[in-house]
């Protein structure tokens, strides 16, 4: 897609500050960080988020996400990380494009990644639970 700026990275259009790369992944570092040694890792093939991409794909990209995490914390000297992965606008999704976000996390970092937690009641809990009981 033309217009996908991670299509253009994962194709070679635009360059990157590729960490490591396969067939199906390509990991980089974040240009715009939220913090040193912040990495994405794009899915290759254009997806544009979790509804759309193969829940092989994403299971293997998730071992591949805890293999460079301890690569990370081991070279940079972290302890703490956040992992995120935004769908759609409403949460924050801004590249239409499958992506997840390796943020390293250091002791007085300033940064906030937060949601304000609901005080939901038993009830409403097992509500939620009996409208969202899954079925694979």
């Amino acid at each position: 897609m033309d217009d996908c700026i991670f299509c253009n990275i994962v194709s070679g259009k635009f360059g990157s500050a590729t960490l490591y790369e396969n067939e199906e992944f390509k990991v980089i570092l974040d240009r715009f960080p939220a913090n040193e040694g912040h990495v994405l890792i794009l899915v290759k093939e254009h997806v544009a988020n979790i509804f759309e991409i193969d829940p092989d794909k994403a299971g293997r990209l998730f071992k591949l996400a805890a293999q460079i995490a301890r690569q990370m914390k081991d070279i940079l000297g972290f302890s703490h990380m956040n992992i995120m992965q935004n769908n759609g606008t409403i949460a924050g999704q801004t590249v239409f494009h499958f992506h997840l976000h390796l943020i390293p996390r250091y002791e007085n970092d300033g940064i906030t990644i937060a949601y304000q937690p609901m005080d939901l009641t038993d009830a409403q809990i097992e509500a939620m639970r009996q409208k969202l009981t899954i079925s694979l």
